[in-house]
C-alpha cells in the first residue's frame, strides 16, 4: 500500500465539483461526485429509526447494488420533512440523472444540516446545473469543503495498491464534527476506488470496515438521522476481479482499512469545540467484542472527556465505564497507563493505583494526542477507539446551531 495525497477523484474515472449554492451564507454548500462509468456500490446508512428522507431513498439504491453519481448539500438536512421531503430527495436524483444522462434510482442523494427544515428547491436544482459543467479530476478539495457543516477542515484521504499488476487507487472524503458516537457515527462518508470487485464482494467489506474505523470514533454521544458511508467501484483500473479470501483481497483491504481509518480519525480530530485527540486502545481481552465494548465505552463517556479536557489524570473514571461498558472482563487483572509525545506513565497496576507523578502525569496529558493503554491480562483480543475531550467550547457551538 502506499498512500497518497488525495481524495474522490484520486480514483480513474471519477470527477467531483463543489460551489456555493445558497443554502449557506456564504461557504461551499453542495457537492456532486459522478463515476464516468456505472459503478458497483455499497452503503451503510444510521441506525437512528428517524431517518432523513436521503436516507430512505439511497437506501434503496445500495439495495440495487449499481450507481453513477452522488449529489450532496449541506446547511440543511432534509430530515423530519414528511413526504414532501422524499419527494424533495427523489426530484434532486431526478435533476442530476438528467444531466449525467442517467436514470434517478443511479444517483445517490445526500443532505447535511439543520434538521425540520424543507429543502430550498430552487437552489437545489440550479446548484446542480451548476454544478454538473463544473465537474473534474480537480474538483475533489472543493467537494469535500462544501460538505462541510461545523467542521474545522475538509477531510480527505487516499491510498493505492497493486492488484494482479495494476494499480488500484481508493479515495474517500468525509464530513463530521458534532453528533458522532459509534453505530454508524454522525457523517458523510464518500469512498471511491477503480477497483474491479463485486457488489457483493464490496459490502462484506465495507461492513465490516465500518465496523473497526466509523463505529469506534465517538465526539458527544449523539448519533443523528442522516449518517451515510457510500462506496462507488468502477472497475476502469482493469484488475483481475478481487475476491474475498484472496491475497488481493488482503491487499485490498488494508488501503481501503486505511482510507475509512484515516477519515474517522480526522472526524474526531475535528470534534465540535475539541483541544484534544484520544485513542483508547484495550489489549488482551477475552473476545474482539469485548475489546471494542470497551474501547468504545471508556472514549464516550462525558466524564472521561472532561477529565482529559482538564488534564486530569482520573483513571477511576475509565476503570468506572469500563465497569459499566456490559463487556465480560476481571477489573481486578487490568493495568492502565497514559502516553503522549512527552511520555508514557503507568496508573493502575491490577486494577489498583500505583504512586505515580501528578506532574508528569499533568504534563502527558497537556499534549494535543492522548493515549490510553488498558491490558486486560485475559486473552489475546484488541480494539482500538478514537474521541476527544469535552469543553466549554461545544456547549457555545451547538447552543446556537440553528441562529
Amino acid at each position: 500500500m502506499t498512500i497518497i495525497d488525495g481524495g474522490v477523484t484520486s480514483p480513474k474515472g471519477f470527477k467531483a465539483a463543489g460551489i456555493h449554492a445558497g443554502l449557506k451564507k456564504a461557504k461551499k454548500d453542495m457537492a456532486m461526485i459522478i463515476s464516468e462509468k456505472e459503478a458497483v456500490t455499497a452503503a451503510t446508512f444510521t441506525t437512528n429509526k428517524v431517518k432523513a428522507a436521503p436516507v430512505l431513498w439511497d437506501q434503496g439504491i445500495a439495495k440495487a447494488g449499481k450507481a453513477s453519481a452522488v449529489v450532496i448539500n449541506s446547511g440543511n438536512a432534509n430530515a423530519c420533512t414528511g413526504k414532501q421531503g422524499l419527494l424533495d430527495a427523489e426530484k434532486t436524483a431526478e435533476i442530476a440523472a438528467s444531466l449525467i444522462g442517467t436514470e434517478k434510482s443511479s444517483v445517490y442523494v445526500c443532505s447535511t444540516g439543520v434538521i425540520g427544515v424543507k429543502l430550498d428547491m430552487a437552489k437545489i436544482g440550479k446548484g446542480i446545473e451548476t454544478l454538473y459543467p463544473l465537474l473534474s479530476v480537480n474538483g475533489g478539495k472543493d467537494a469535500a469543503e462544501a460538505i462541510c457543516t461545523t467542521d474545522t477542515f475538509s477531510k480527505e484521504a487516499a491510498a493505492t495498491v497493486e492488484i494482479s499488476g495494476k494499480t488500484v487507487t481508493i479515495g474517500g472524503m468525509a464530513k463530521g464534527s458534532g453528533m458522532i458516537h459509534p453505530n454508524m457515527a454522525t457523517m458523510l462518508s464518500f469512498i471511491t476506488t477503480d477497483a474491479v470487485i463485486s457488489q457483493e464482494t464490496l459490502h462484506k467489506l465495507l461492513g465490516a470496515t465500518v465496523e473497526d474505523t466509523f463505529n469506534m470514533i465517538s465526539v458527544d454521544g449523539d448519533t443523528s438521522t442522516n449518517d451515510t458511508c457510500i462506496v462507488l467501484a468502477n472497475g476502469t483500473a482493469g484488475n483481475a476481479e478481487i475476491k474475498e479470501g484472496s491475497d488481493d483481497y488482503e491487499a485490498f483491504k488494508e488501503a481501503f482499512s486505511y482510507v475509512l481509518g484515516t477519515l474517522a480519525k480526522l472526524i474526531t480530530r475535528d470534534g465540535e469545540g475539541a483541544g484534544r485527540f484520544i485513542e483508547m486502545k484495550v489489549v488482551n481481552a477475552l473476545t474482539k467484542n469485548d475489546a471494542k465494548i470497551l474501547a468504545r465505552a471508556v472514549i464516550s463517556s462525558s466524564l472521561v472527556k472532561a477529565a482529559f479536557f482538564g488534564s486530569d489524570a482520573n483513571w477511576g473514571r475509565i476503570l468506572c465505564a469500563m465497569g459499566y461498558s456490559g463487556a465480560d472482563f476481571d477489573p481486578s487483572m487490568v493495568d492502565l497507563s497514559f502516553s503522549s509525545s512527552k511520555g508514557e506513565i503507568d496508573v493502575v497496576k491490577n486494577g489498583e493505583p500505583i504512586p505515580f507523578s501528578e506532574e508528569k502525569a499533568k504534563e502527558i496529558l497537556l499534549e494535543k494526542e492522548i493515549y490510553v493503554l488498558a491490558d486486560c491480562h485475559q486473552g489475546a483480543a484488541e480494539a482500538t477507539a478514537w474521541g476527544c475531550d469535552l469543553t466549554y467550547d461545544y456547549v457555545k457551538i451547538n447552543g446556537d446551531y440553528r441562529s
